[in-house]
């Protein structure tokens, strides 16, 4: 299902609880949703949504790919970069990595481990802030 954006700062600024498998139905709202927000959104939180869950999902090279309690245990070669959200106004200053190790939990709640650079190691940093309730 398609959820409304949150936009509220205070709710946004708390941090998230771990998720559990039966989460995984906020997981599907949020594909859903980012879905619906192609044109404007690469990814998304689930407290973008009003869910206060360690959940994030996202755009990576045209695969959509979900993560459950992601975090980040390396990252290397920082850079400045300008972001925006769709549950903020405007485009903000950031320090990123272009290269983070992050370990996560599947939708069969398995525990993963990958490395990512780039951009799509950008979009990921950007929605564990969420998770973390830092607001860029």
């Amino acid at each position: 299902m398609v959820r409304p954006i949150m936009k509220d700062v205070l709710f946004l600024g708390q941090k998230s609880l771990p998720a559990t498998p039966e989460d995984i139905p906020v997981a599907d709202d949020l594909l859903d949703t980012l879905r619906a927000n192609a044109g404007q959104c690469v990814g998304m939180a689930a407290n973008m949504i009003g869910v206060k869950k360690s959940i994030i999902v996202f755009d990576m090279g045209g695969m959509l790919m979900e993560m459950f309690n992601p975090r980040i245990i390396s990252k290397s070669v920082p850079y400045e970069a300008v972001e925006g959200c769709l549950s903020l106004y405007g485009a903000r200053s950031v320090t990123r990595y272009k290269n983070i190790k992050v370990e996560w939990k599947t939708r069969k709640f398995e525990t993963k481990t990958q490395t990512f650079t780039g951009w799509t190691a950008q979009i990921i940093q950007h929605e564990i802030d969420h998770c973390n309730g830092i607001i860029i």
